[in-house]
């Protein structure tokens, strides 16, 4: 019984768990980010590219 106890009060990987989800956090947003800029690239190089073209 007092192995479960011990179990449930160690909170030694909470820290390790609460950087992996800030990590998983960062990782998303960045992808977001990279994603709506290369999209936006896309769209002027095509402008661009366009108007060469004329």
């Amino acid at each position: 019984m007092s192995l479960i106890r011990r179990f449930f009060a160690d909170q030694s990987g909470a820290t390790a768990i609460e950087y992996g989800l800030i990590a998983a956090g960062i990782s998303v947003a960045i992808i977001t980010v990279v994603n709506t800029l290369g999209t936006q690239l896309q769209t002027t190089f095509s402008n661009v590219s366009s108007q060469l073209g004329k």
